[in-house]
Parts: structure tokens; C-alpha cells; sequence
């Protein structure tokens, strides 16, 4: 046996608890291992509309962190791409153009409509703190505005 690849054997057998010949484990396994937990899987936005087709040519990825204080009102915009998001703090309501709500609470995913104008409102007392992920690609606006439709 080569002496590379003993010391390999000896330092993996040294630092892993076997308990099954195809099943091995750090001897701290126990104590830490990695949860996963999916929090949304769905080919829907929020409002059940399906999203469209993905991009031809390279894509972009964009993640954005977004901090709305306690009573703050997001104008009017839709999103050319597709996005969806995890709000760790706080509870946004979206709200369409239609009239349709949804309000995400802490620690829900959401996915936003495509190219359906709409807005959000923290009507919440804390401030929301919202991660958004985005499949764009190179100059494509993230959102567009419509400062000509006034809020409520």
C-alpha cells in the first residue's frame, strides 16, 4: 500500500466513528448537524399566476437586502424578472393593483408577481428586513416604477 494513502486511512480512521460500513460520521455528528428545511417550492407567484418562461442567453443573479421602517409605503412598481424572498424581520403586505393582498409574516418566503404592477406597506410597528433573490440578466431593471399611479 502506498504510504499516502495509509496516512489517509489512519488520520481519517483517528478523526470518524464508523457505525456501518457505508455510513460514516464525525465523532461530533450528534451534536451538530446541518437542518434543512424548504420553505417554498412552486412555479406560482403569490397571487397564483404562473411565472414565465426563464431568460435565453446568460443569466444574473442578484440577491438584495431591503429594510422598510414601521409604516412605510413602497410606490407602485412591477418586476421584469423573477424574484422571491425570505422575510426575516417584521410583516409586509403586498397589495395588486387588483385589490389582492398578501401579507408575509417573519420567517415566510414569498415569491413576487411578474410584470403585474403592485406595491407594499409595512403595516407592521417593527421594521420589515426582507432578503430578495433575483434570475435577471445584464441591464434589466430589477423593478420598474409607476410614480404616475398615486397610493392610498
Amino acid at each position: 500500500m502506498k504510504l499516502w494513502m495509509l496516512a489517509t486511512i489512519l488520520t481519517i480512521s483517528g478523526t470518524m466513528t464508523f457505525t456501518s460500513c457505508s455510513k460514516a460520521q464525525p465523532d461530533d455528528a450528534k451534536a451538530s448537524q446541518v437542518k434543512s428545511t424548504e420553505l417554498i417550492r412552486t412555479s406560482q407567484s403569490w397571487d397564483g399566476v404562473e411565472l414565465p418562461d426563464y431568460f435565453q442567453g446568460r443569466p444574473e443573479l442578484v440577491a438584495v437586502k431591503y429594510e422598510f421602517p414601521a409604516g412605510q409605503k413602497l410606490g407602485w412598481h412591477h418586476h421584469p424578472v423573477m424574484n422571491y424572498g425570505i422575510l426575516v424581520q417584521g410583516e409586509l403586505t403586498i397589495i395588486g393593483q387588483d385589490g389582492k393582498e398578501k401579507t408575509v409574516h417573519e420567517g415566510e418566503a414569498v415569491v413576487e408577481m411578474v410584470n403585474t404592477i403592485h406595491h407594499g406597506e409595512n403595516r407592521g410597528t417593527k421594521p420589515v428586513i426582507l432578503y430578495m433573490f433575483y434570475l435577471s440578466q445584464k441591464d434589466l431593471p430589477l423593478a420598474v416604477q409607476h410614480p404616475e399611479i398615486p397610493l392610498d
